[in-house]
């Protein structure tokens, strides 16, 4: 007998059974910043939030200033708040 029969990972990965993982329990959240205007903004904010603990990943688009973070958890807005300021843009709110 298997000693973990779980198809899920201690990481919060479960195999779909066709090969590929899928993270279970992740929070997706979208926020408006202004001030983006190229890739180098996008950059430059996608680094700083992604460096709030929880975040896994984020997508900034300077054409719509909608930046998209997906965390383990639902994150401070202050946090979010304080990274973007930190990145040299402003927080406008929740998209």
């Amino acid at each position: 007998m298997a000693e973990n029969s779980s198809c899920c990972t201690p990481e919060g990965s479960c195999n779909t059974g066709g090969g590929t993982a899928v993270q279970v329990g992740t929070v997706t959240a979208t926020y408006k910043v202004t001030g983006m205007t190229c890739g180098h903004c996008e950059g430059a904010v996608s680094s700083e939030i992604g460096e709030i603990a929880g975040v896994s990943s984020v997508q900034a688009v300077a054409a719509t200033g909608l930046v998209t973070v997906t965390s383990q958890a639902p994150l401070d807005e202050a946090a979010v708040r304080a990274a973007v300021d930190e990145a040299g843009y402003e927080l406008a709110g929740r998209a």
